[in-house]
């Protein structure tokens, strides 16, 4: 069963299923719209195809749908940059969804032998700027200000993770090309600092990896972990040459001749390099391996023709249409600076102070590089050389202390991560997890977690949040965002 299967990641992988119908028969659930009926409409004569019309947040769809299956693989939901523009909705859509999914799978009489298959999120782990660019699972959760859609798929993967489900897995999606991304166009694309980086997946190998794991061969510790999903090494790309590699593939000015530097948020966005996405390549081979300069090529040579007509427009003329942006009322970068919006420039830029001091294109600092940068691993706070099935209870008293808490259980089965034990955090909050979502995971205190927005709060009394958040925020009294959104 596939959900999302009219979106990005989602028709990719339904492709991919379609392709290998002789092993696999596919149901998918869908809004009744014309535009999926549209979509969908070319599947209708496969053999094994069957389509649930209905809603993630409809118990009854969402059973209806996971009735015969044997894996489950959860892509849909709102995502970003709708889910920017409705956040309440978004946070609804993606927690009710991952509950329905929770709760039907474990009203089979079969539950333990259904497979799950969680997607999630980059922005889950939030800013991840120089000089802690390099992440991998199990680093904190620390969604950026004001992103909902973070938030919610960090409570959603938490619903899997400590549902007692036998067999879950949660893969974090990181940005996704495909080329209509090249006609993406919205205030957003100011939120993303130029010397952020980010490890891009194609859209090619995320529709290989949902058929990939599905098939016979993957071994059973693949199972009730976290991995980050990418297409490989070449495609770690700082903001700059993301952005430059796109106004090549439409035919503009390179990013120096039509963007202003005071147009790009400082900080507070999402995306790193990773340490580690070559374990989930190394288990389900997704990868088609195509070099990333290659892929923006191919991309670029299915946009209509028209487009080549950008080279012919002066360069003033393209970037005061784009400055049109920057001063959209609710997204626009330069509306919050010229407005006084306060938080948001704190936020985004640290200060009006620091946003003034941004130098033009002739003093930006050198980017990040792949190649030789210092690879910074966070401390998880435990002896990580001990292997899992080795770990004990002095070990996760071991991980509480250094969050600024507690384990409060006395007893711990050795190398038993599934099972919840109980814990304090330094709020004196008390909750239960398996040390699998916390250790493996990145997450803990759900109360804490994370609105209103207090990690300048946070950070002094957790050392292992504050690994990713003091080295890109100054020292200062306690800054707290709050929008009025509780979940």
């Amino acid at each position: 069963m596939l959900t999302g299967a009219t979106g990005v990641m989602g028709s990719a992988g339904l492709r991919e299923i379609i392709s290998r119908s002789d092993r696999f028969a596919v149901t998918v659930l869908a809004r009744d719209s014309f535009r999926n009926r549209r979509k969908l409409s070319r599947y209708a004569d496969v053999d094994g195809f069957r389509i649930v019309w209905g809603d993630l947040t409809c118990y009854e769809d969402v059973a209806e749908a996971v009735r015969d299956a044997d894996y489950v693989l959860h892509v849909g939901g709102m995502v970003s940059p709708r889910a920017d523009y409705h956040p309440r909705t978004a946070l609804r859509v993606n927690v009710t969804a991952a509950e329905n999914i929770v709760r039907a799978v474990k009203a089979r009489p079969d539950a333990d032998k259904v497979k799950v298959v969680y997607i999630g999120s980059v922005a889950q782990t939030g800013d991840r700027r120089a000089p802690v660019h390099w992440g991998r699972t199990g680093d904190p959760l620390c969604p950026s200000i004001y992103d909902h859609y973070a938030v919610s798929k960090c409570l959603a993967e938490r619903i899997f993770t400590e549902s007692g489900l036998k067999y879950w897995v949660s893969l974090r999606q990181s940005g996704i090309l495909y080329p209509d991304i090249l006609k993406k166009i919205e205030p957003i694309m100011f939120h993303v600092p130029l010397r952020g980086v980010l490890e891009w997946a194609t859209v090619e190998d995320s529709g290989r990896l949902l058929a990939n794991v599905c098939e016979d061969g993957v071994p059973d510790d693949f199972w009730n972990r976290f991995y980050n999903i990418s297409s490989g090494s070449d495609y770690r790309l700082t903001n700059y040459r993301f952005e430059s590699l796109i106004m090549k593939s439409i035919s503009c000015p390179a990013p120096e001749r039509i963007f202003k530097t005071k147009w790009f948020a400082l900080g507070n966005f999402h995306g790193q390099w990773y340490l580690d996405s070559d374990r989930l390549e190394e288990i389900l081979h997704f990868r088609g391996n195509v070099p990333v300069e290659e892929y923006f090529a191919r991309m670029s040579r299915t946009l209509p023709w028209y487009y080549s007509l950008a080279r012919f427009v002066p360069a003033f003329v393209i970037r005061s249409a784009i400055g049109l942006l920057t001063r959209n009322r609710r997204f626009g970068t330069m509306h919050w600076v010229k407005s006084g919006d306060a938080s948001h420039v704190s936020a985004y830029f640290g200060s009006r102070e620091r946003w003034n001091a941004i130098p033009d294109w002739n003093d930006v600092p050198d980017m990040p590089d792949p190649a030789s940068d210092r690879r910074q691993v966070l401390d998880h706070g435990y002896d990580e050389s001990i292997p899992l099935s080795e770990l004990s209870i002095r070990d996760m008293r071991s991980v509480a202390a250094f969050r600024g808490g507690k384990c409060l259980s006395d007893t711990m089965a050795v190398g038993d991560i599934d099972s919840p034990l109980e814990w304090e955090c330094a709020c004196g909050h008390m909750f239960k997890a398996s040390p699998v979502t916390v250790l493996l995971g990145g997450h803990w205190c759900p109360e804490c977690f994370p609105s209103p927005w207090n990690y300048d709060a946070e950070a002094r009394r957790n050392p292992f949040f504050e690994q990713v958040w003091r080295p890109l925020h100054e020292e200062s009294e306690d800054k707290v965002y709050d929008d009025g959104i509780r979940h």
